[in-house]
């Protein structure tokens, strides 16, 4: 598994310059990213990709918060949070108290092909390209 995430990794630094190019994904934090990743053991795995320390630190909290809260749920964050506040699911159902919440997109489940899922978590870009960049740095990994 450990193999799998380090080659996730590598694959997610090749894919941050094409979404560096993109105004609306630079400008949230200038290329300080963060990935948090989950493993079904619990593992947690962590990657830092830019140079500004303050801001990394606070990537890497918000993909933290992301994964750990997909880890408890099984779900996305964003959708998570639309369950809970149209209560088709306990606010403390999973022991995420409101003001622990997240509801910003870059949270998922990832299924990798031999059924393992990992709990992830990324921030630096818009939420939808937190998603995108976990999902097309997979299907690298697996196509390889």
């Amino acid at each position: 598994m450990a193999e799998i995430i380090n080659q996730l990794f590598s694959a997610i630094e090749t894919l941050i310059p094409q979404y560096m190019e993109i105004p609306e994904d630079e400008c949230i934090s200038h290329g300080n990213l963060a990935v948090c990743i989950i493993d079904g053991a619990g593992l947690v795995h962590g990657r830092m990709y830019g140079t500004n320390r303050p801001r990394l630190r606070q990537s890497y909290k918000v993909a933290w918060t992301k994964a750990s809260q997909v880890w408890l749920t099984g779900v996305k964050t964003g959708a998570y949070e639309k369950m809970v506040f149209n209560k088709e699911v306990d606010e403390n159902a999973n022991g995420i108290e409101a003001p622990d919440l997240i509801g910003w997109e870059g949270g998922q489940p990832l299924t990798l092909q031999n059924g393992s899922t990992l709990a992830v978590g990324f921030s630096g870009f818009r939420g939808v390209t937190d998603l995108e960049i976990m999902v097309k740095a997979l299907a690298m990994v697996e196509q390889a």
